[in-house]
């Protein structure tokens, strides 16, 4: 899914997809299962707190991604704290193996957004823990710078509200943490469409994450098809560079070295 040479890499971790899928809110497993392999993802997130390990029928989230094919970020969805924060992370860990976590502390129920003093609090722990910590956090220039001092392997500020699908917002914002970021720079939440997606793609973005934009489409197989192909398309106009605006018109062919058809 990328250009050769251009994997994304996120601490000691390597991937062929510059997106990351969600799997909360499909109409079914199966659909979840069949958007995941469209999307030509190589990472899916899940929240740790939704895993019911209690299910009747033996079955949990987990038994319906290939662990072979994807590899799995858990999150910390649900967390209002930075203590149930750090707690999920370390259930995380023991569950999944894994030191990988998308840090998620909630600063308020109706707009989701972080509560940007607990996620610093929890990212210092973690990463002196030695996760590899991907924290969700605004779009905020200095709380991702310093977020990346304290040692996350990336950062993830949203593009608009989780689930609003509103697209980019703020892009110079978010312009302005890739410009100053030394690590990768992944947008999460607001995405609802590809044309999101070439957007955020377009303004140097490393990576983005959704999840409601496919679950939540009419048909969110071919949504998510149709994101693969955004991301790709938007990461090769941003290595491409594209023109300058000009305010007024620039021939396409220009009048210099034309043969005269004047006699």
């Amino acid at each position: 899914m990328v250009t050769s040479g251009d994997a994304l890499r996120i601490g000691s971790y390597s991937f062929d997809s510059r997106l990351i899928v969600g799997t909360g809110k499909y109409p079914s497993m199966e659909i979840m299962q069949a958007a995941h392999a469209a999307s030509g993802a190589a990472v899916v997130t899940v929240a740790i707190r939704r895993i019911n390990l209690d299910n009747a029928e033996g079955k949990t989230l987990l038994d319906y991604i290939d662990r072979g094919r994807y590899t799995i970020l858990p999150n910390t969805a649900g967390c209002y704290s930075s203590k149930d924060a750090i707690l999920t992370a370390q259930l995380a860990r023991e569950l999944l193996e894994t030191d990988l976590i998308k840090l998620e502390v909630i600063g308020d129920a109706q707009t989701l957004h972080p509560d940007t003093r607990e996620t610093l609090v929890a990212a210092e722990r973690l990463v002196n823990d030695g996760f590899t910590v991907l924290p969700y956090i605004g779009d905020d220039p200095i709380a991702c710078k310093q977020l990346e001092a304290l040692g996350c392997a990336a950062v993830m500020p949203l593009a608009a509200p989780i689930g609003s699908g509103l697209g980019v917002c703020n892009p110079y914002s978010i312009c302005i943490i890739k410009e100053r970021a030394t690590i990768p720079v992944i947008v999460d939440a607001g995405v609802g469409t590809a044309s999101d997606a070439a957007i955020a793609m377009e303004l140097g973005v490393d990576a983005l994450l959704m999840n409601t934009g496919l679950a939540r489409a009419r048909d969110p197989v071919l949504m998510a098809e149709a994101m693969k192909h955004a991301v790709i398309a938007g990461r090769q106009a941003f290595l491409a560079g594209r023109m300058e605006k000009r305010l007024y018109a620039s021939a396409s062919s220009p009048m210099q070295d034309l043969i005269s058809t004047q006699r």
